[in-house]
């Protein structure tokens, strides 16, 4: 991930829906929720929720699918992974083991980036 990307995911995640959004997104995990549920959760209204998908999904932090008539949204956790490797990337003046050890305390748990498939 480059500056100019991270700085579209970073601004598109530095809104309290849009937060709120991925990080419901990212609890469901791969399979992701369809879009009723999310407005659903968030109590967010169409548009509103429609505005917000597509920010981030510009800034490419979530996918989506059409399953039928529902569509699907899923956190892209590919991109997270990259957006957190941006953010350490010269951590810890050149011992980034420290930094990695912390990172990996702090997402104890969470499932591993899959890669995307098409």
């Amino acid at each position: 991930m480059e500056t100019k990307e991270a700085v579209i995911a970073l601004a598109a995640l530095a809104q309290e829906t849009r937060l709120s959004i991925f990080r419901l997104l990212v609890q469901a995990g791969p399979e992701g929720i369809p879009v009723g549920r999310i407005g659903d959760a968030l109590k967010v209204a169409p548009a509103t929720l429609s505005f917000h998908l597509k920010e981030l999904s510009h800034a490419r932090l979530i996918s989506s699918r059409q399953e039928g008539r529902f569509i699907y949204y899923a956190a892209d956790f590919a991109c997270m992974a990259e957006m957190m490797a941006f953010l350490t990337r010269n951590c810890c003046h050149g011992m980034p083991k420290e930094c990695l050890t912390m990172v990996e305390n702090a997402l104890g748990g969470c499932c591993p980036p899959q890669s995307k498939t098409t």
